[in-house]
C-alpha cells in the first residue's frame, strides 16, 4: 500500500478513529494489526520475513536481559561470552535471511564470473526471488534493537505485541527513516489520546511531503526517465541537466516519503527523527552525509564505525574505517556494483576530505578569508552539490559500466544550445510543466533555506489563526491535487526507496 495511493487515504482515517477510539490496553495490538496489513497489501507471505526477524530479536532480547541479571551470580567473562554468542547468533539468522532475498544472485552471478575467467566449470543455482519491500530498513532497525540491550542502552522489552509494533510500525516500515528503540520503543509504552493540533501538524507534513513526492518528484522523472532510458541519443547537456534534476529527484522523493511517515505517526501522537536536515546546502560531502538519510548515516556510525575503531586508531585505519562503512552503505542499497562504486566514490570523498584539510585550513588562513561569508559559503555549497551530484550518476544507472559510458556521454557531446532552442521540452516535460518545476525548485529552495536557519515554517501555520490555517490547508490540498503527477489510469508510483 502506498501513502500516495487511494487505497491508503481510506486506510489511514479509519486506523485513526478506531485508534483513539479503543481502550488504551488495546491501541498497540490494533496498530500492529493495522501494519501487517499495510504490509501484507504488497505480499502477505512475506509477512513472515518480518514476524521471524520480530520472534528472533525478541527473544534474543530476552535472554540478554536474563544474561545481564545472571552476571552477578558467576563468571563475568562467561557471561559476556554468551551476551556476544546471543548477538551473533540473532545478527546472523537476521543477515542470513537479508543476504538470500537481496544478495543471493548477485554473489553467485559473481562466483560464476569469476570461474568464467578462470575457464573453470561452475553451476550454481540461481532463484527468481522478489525483494521484500523494506527488509533492509526493519532489519537494521530489530537489530538496532539488539545492539542497543546488549549495550544495555535500553531494557529488553518484555511485551511482544510492543516490540513487535516497534518492528513493524506501518508509517516507517518500508522506508525509514530507521528508528532507534530508545525513541520509538519508549514512545509506544506511553499513553496516547486525541490531539487536535498533532492531527493538524501531522497533515501539514503529509501535505508537504506529498508536494515533494507528486508534484517534483514525479514530474522530475518523466524528464529524467526519459533521458537516462535512451543517454546514447540524449548526450552532453541533456545529460547534465538530468543528472542535476536525478539528485533533486531523489531527494524529494525520498524525503517526501519520511515527512508523510513523520505525519502519519505525528497524528497519533508519535514522534519520529527527521531523516534529511537541508542537505544540498551543506558545505561539504561529509557534512552532506550528517543531514542526508541520517538514520542510516547515524546507524552505521553507533553500529559499525565506531566498533571498527572509529578515528581512535590513527589516521590510517580511520581512513579504511570510512571506506568500510561507505563500501557496505552502497552495498545495503542494492545488490549491484553501481550501488558499490556510489558508495565508494562518497568515501573516497571524505578521505580526500580529510587529507586536504589541512591545506585548506592553511589557505583560508594565508589569505584571511572568512568562513562565514555567504560567497565563501555559497561556493563551498556548490562544489560539495557537484561531487555528491557527480556520484549520484552510479546510484542511478542501471550498471556498473552503464555509469561509465554515461559520463563519456555527458562530457563529449557538445550541446549548449538545447536550453535555448526549445529542445529541452521534447524530453517528456512541455515548457509549461518544465517551468513549473523550476518555481517549485524555487519554493523547495526557500524551505530548506528556512530550515537551514532554523526556521520551522510548520510552526509558524500552527500559530496562526484558524481560519488561516484551514485556508492554508485547503490551498495545499488543492495544489498537490492539480499540479501532482499521476499515472495513466491515475496510478500512483512507487518510491525510489521501496527497492532497498
Amino acid at each position: 500500500m502506498l501513502f500516495n495511493s487511494l487505497k491508503f487515504l481510506i486506510f489511514l482515517p479509519v486506523i485513526l478513529i478506531l485508534y483513539f477510539i479503543l481502550p488504551e490496553k488495546i491501541k498497540n495490538l490494533w496498530l500492529l494489526g493495522a501494519s501487517y496489513y499495510f504490509y501484507m497489501c504488497w505480499n502477505a507471505e512475506y509477512a513472515l520475513l518480518i514476524f521471524f526477524s520480530t520472534v528472533i530479536t525478541y527473544i534474543s532480547g530476552r535472554i540478554l536481559e536474563k544474561l545481564k541479571n545472571d552476571i552477578y551470580f558467576g563468571s563475568r567473562c562467561k557471561i559476556w561470552d554468551k551476551r556476544k554468542l546471543v548477538v551473533l547468533v540473532s545478527f546472523s539468522l537476521n543477515l542470513f535471511v537479508l543476504f538470500y532475498f537481496k544478495y543471493f544472485n548477485f554473489v553467485t552471478g559473481i562466483l560464476q564470473n569469476i570461474a568464467g575467467y578462470l575457464h573453470i566449470q561452475l553451476s550454481l543455482p540461481e532463484y527468481d526471488i522478489l525483494l521484500p519491500v523494506g527488509i533492509s530498513f526493519y532489519t537494521f532497525q530489530a537489530l538496532g534493537y539488539i545492539l542497543d540491550v546488549y549495550r544495555n542502552d535500553i531494557y529488553a522489552e518484555h511485551s511482544f505485541t510492543k516490540y513487535a509494533l516497534f518492528v513493524s510500525f506501518f508509517p516507517q516500515l518500508v522506508a525509514g527513516p530507521i528508528e532507534r528503540s530508545k525513541n520509538l520503543l519508549k514512545q509506544l509504552a506511553g499513553f496516547h489520546k486525541f490531539n487536535f493540533d498533532g492531527v493538524k501538524e501531522g497533515l501539514l507534513l503529509m501535505l508537504w511531503g506529498y508536494f515533494l513526492k507528486l508534484v517534483i518528484s514525479d514530474r522530475i522523472a518523466i524528464f529524467v526517465d526519459t533521458i537516462y532510458g535512451d543517454y546514447m541519443t540524449y548526450g552532453g547537456t541533456y545529460l547534465i541537466i538530468a543528472t542535476i534534476f536525478f539528485a533533486v529527484q531523489i531527494y524529494c522523493d525520498f524525503a517526501g516519503y519520511s515527512v508523510i511517515a513523520m505525519g502519519v505517526a505525528k497524528m497519533l501522537e508519535i514522534n519520529l527523527m527527521d531523516n534529511f536536515d537541508a542537505p544540498y546546502l551543506s558545505v561539504s560531502v561529509a557534512e552532506f552525509w550528517r543531514k542526508w538519510h541520517i538514520s542510516l548515516t547515524s546507524w552505521f556510525k553507533d553500529y559499525l564505525y565506531i566498533p571498527l575503531g572509529g578515528s581512535h586508531k590513527g589516521k590510517i585505519r580511520k581512513y579504511i574505517n570510512k571506506l568500510v562503512v561507505f563500501l557496505i552503505s552502497g552495498l545495503w542499497h542494492g545488490a549491484s556494483f553501481s550501488f558499490v562504486a556510489w558508495g565508494g566514490v562518497n568515501g573516497l570523498y571524505q578521505v580526500i576530505g580529510e587529507i586536504l584539510k589541512p591545506a585548506r585550513n592553511r589557505i583560508v588562513d594565508r589569505y584571511r578569508l572568512n568562513r562565514e561569508a555567504f560567497t565563501h559559503k555559497l561556493l563551498h555549497i556548490a562544489g560539495t552539490f557537484i561531487l555528491v551530484d557527480f556520484s549520484w550518476i552510479f546510484f542511478r544507472a542501471n550498471r556498473f559500466m552503464e555509469a561509465f559510458i554515461i559520463i563519456k556521454q555527458m562530457f563529449s557531446v557538445y550541446n549548449p544550445w538545447v536550453i535555448f532552442d526549445g529542445s529541452i521540452y521534447n524530453c517528456g516535460l512541455n515548457s509549461k510543466n518544465f517551468w513549473l518545476l523550476l518555481v517549485c525548485l524555487l519554493i523547495l529552495l526557500f524551505a530548506d533555506c528556512c530550515k537551514y536557519r532554523k526556521i520551522q515554517i510548520r510552526e509558524i501555520i500552527m500559530h496562526q489563526d484558524s481560519w488561516f490555517q484551514v485556508i492554508f490547508i485547503s490551498f495545499s490540498i488543492l495544489a498537490v491535487l492539480v499540479f501532482g503527477i499521476y499515472g495513466s489510469g491515475y496510478n500512483q508510483s512507487a518510491f525510489i526507496y521501496f527497492q532497498f
